[in-house]
């Protein structure tokens, strides 16, 4: 995956926010962790105890636009803002992530993203950022994502963000 266009205009996002507390790093890494599980909880595989563990990929939506939204995808791309954020963070620039590192399962590969960006938070390293991101993309690819759906989805978001910058979010 190509990031050079998200990683731009990731900073233009961070820049306008401009938030440079010296807990940012600690506050990146734990909105990531949240959104990594509100992505696990959209996808829901994991509920054991429940009947209904088909992923909330198509909910309607009321109002203008289109008639349905993909939570999954949403809270996936949501991660994503933080993962490109906490890239900018030690400097990395934009990679092609050509390797997707993938587990046997869906659940293991959320506690093996887990895992590594606990391992990133601690290393602050490049090389434990590069494999946080593999791991990340080959999340998306279990959950059946594709590049432009990614893309596209990252986009729209980000539009949704820079509102949320206008209205005092």
């Amino acid at each position: 995956m190509n990031l050079d266009t998200l990683f731009a205009q990731q900073q233009i996002l961070k820049d306008r926010i401009g938030y440079n507390g010296p807990d940012r790093f600690d506050k990146l890494i734990l909105a990531l962790l949240v959104e990594l599980g509100e992505c696990a909880n959209e996808w829901r595989g994991f509920k054991f105890w429940s009947k209904d563990q088909e992923p909330r990929t198509k909910v309607p939506v009321t109002g203008w636009g289109e008639p349905y939204k993909n939570p999954l995808l949403e809270e996936y791309v949501d991660g994503l803002h933080f993962v490109l954020e906490l890239g900018l963070e030690i400097n990395v620039t934009p990679v092609v992530c050509d390797l997707y590192l993938k587990a046997d399962d869906i659940n293991t590969q959320f506690i093996g993203l887990y895992q590594a960006i606990t391992h990133f938070k601690v290393t602050r390293s490049k090389l434990a950022y590069y494999s946080l991101i593999e791991i990340f993309a080959g999340l998306g690819e279990m959950l059946g994502f594709t590049l432009d759906q990614i893309e596209q989805a990252y986009i729209e978001k980000n539009a949704v963000n820079h509102e949320r910058q206008n209205t005092g979010y």
